[in-house]
């Protein structure tokens, strides 16, 4: 009877339930879409950095992130990858041998990281590979071949077909050199990169630092990272078992953690300011409205209604119009949301385009909708004005007959 005669009572004053509808409902489409572009822009962030040269995950041996000396190798690279390769929502693997070492054309001396790839696996890791705008990239024949980012060729200037001596310390200490021929010339849109980083065939990278069938590195990659995220304990399992470490994306790039953590900060205290803003309108609102009915309800309590029975309608009524608003707000925010993604958000801010591209971040952002980002802000407010129905629900309790039915 409660739970009926609460519902009835929400409706008895149309305007005032509707603009109260209004208001959470609008509010609750607001935050659906704000968190699910917020954190669906995020996702895009992390993605787009991990995937142009570290991957979504490493196994690399340990302390070697800290201390990448040539000797510091992971043995039985094969057997490591077909292990990875076999986890649950991994879609690429690949292995890569990491070098640092003088490149020479003439009188010119630049140096430069050089990374050992499989140019057939890296494609289903990395995107740099892909990134080539002069030339071609790698192939799984090439043998005295390199790829050079376009900033450091344009320090050697050198050009395709032009060839490179390059020294380098071997795994053992002793010299690594070897002349390669440029056959290619990649952009990857991040300068860091562009300037420092040279791609030649693993084979030949190994060949030349006495790598033999080892590496330094195993790079993986899911279609969507919290497929890795969620195959994190298998991998780490993997690690411990070969004495080897696994770095997740957070350790491979911990500013991008921090940077995604001081914005979400910033604007968790908006959405909080926005929720509790709209909790006090609506609890005034039908606080007054609770004030409005003491005749009302010293008549129920003359008819021989309890006063927790009057307190718990009133109560159910608050529920029942917030679960309603917040209802609407939630379908509304899904529909929006999921026009959005069909069409994406161009970043309009004058030369934000050039600070994405040093990131290595696209000029679109898409939102991405999970069960939690299109319920926690509706959830929010449901839950502050439920429990903030205390406050009427007391007031009712203190009603005295006599006194209420004289207003």
């Amino acid at each position: 009877m409660i739970v009926s005669l609460a519902w009835r009572n929400i409706w008895r004053q149309p305007t005032r339930t509707w603009l109260s509808l209004v208001g959470m409902g609008f509010t609750s489409m607001l935050l659906v879409f704000v968190l699910s572009f917020q954190l669906g822009s995020y996702d895009t962030m992390k993605a787009s950095m991990l995937q142009i040269n570290d991957g979504f995950g490493q196994f690399q041996p340990i302390g070697y992130k800290d201390d990448p000396e040539m000797g510091k190798v992971i043995s039985d690279v094969q057997g490591l990858m077909d292990e990875v390769a076999a986890v649950e929502g991994i879609s690429g693997v690949t292995q890569r041998g990491n070098g640092f070492g003088l490149l020479a054309v003439g009188e010119r001396t630049f140096a430069a990281a050089i990374l050992g790839i499989d140019p057939k696996a890296e494609a289903t890791v990395t995107t740099m590979i892909g990134k080539v705008t002069e030339g071609r990239p790698l192939a799984a024949d090439d043998g005295a071949t390199i790829v050079l980012g376009d900033g450091l060729a344009r320090n050697l200037r050198v050009g395709l077909g032009d060839t490179v001596t390059m020294l380098g310390s071997g795994t053992d200490g002793s010299v690594a050199a070897d002349v390669l021929t440029i056959v290619g010339i990649f952009k990857s849109g991040v300068p860091e990169l562009d300037r420092q980083v040279a791609q030649m065939p693993i084979n030949r990278f190994k060949e030349t630092f006495l790598l033999d069938d080892s590496a330094h590195a195993v790079l993986l990659r899911s279609v969507e990272l919290p497929a890795v995220e969620a195959a994190e304990d298998d991998l780490i399992a993997i690690a411990e078992k070969r004495g080897i470490a696994y770095l997740n994306w957070n350790e491979l790039r911990p500013e991008v953690q921090q940077m995604i953590n001081i914005d979400f900060y910033s604007a968790a205290m908006m959405y909080a300011t926005l929720v509790v803003v709209v909790v006090f309108i609506i609890l005034n609102t039908l606080y007054m409205s609770v004030l409005e009915r003491t005749r009302e309800f010293g008549v129920l309590l003359a008819l021989g209604m309890k006063p927790p029975q009057i307190g718990r309608m009133v109560w159910m009524e608050i529920i029942f119009l917030s679960a309603v608003g917040a209802g609407i707000g939630i379908v509304l925010g899904v529909v929006l949301t999921g026009i959005v993604q069909q069409t994406g958000i161009e970043v309009p801010v004058e030369g934000a385009q050039e600070i994405y591209a040093e990131w290595g971040l696209p000029q679109k952002f898409y939102p991405e909708m999970t069960i939690g980002r299109v319920t926690a802000g509706p959830g929010a407010i449901v839950f502050l004005i439920s429990l903030l129905g205390i406050i009427p629900y007391r007031r009712v309790l203190g009603l005295e007959p006599v006194e209420a039915m004289k207003g």
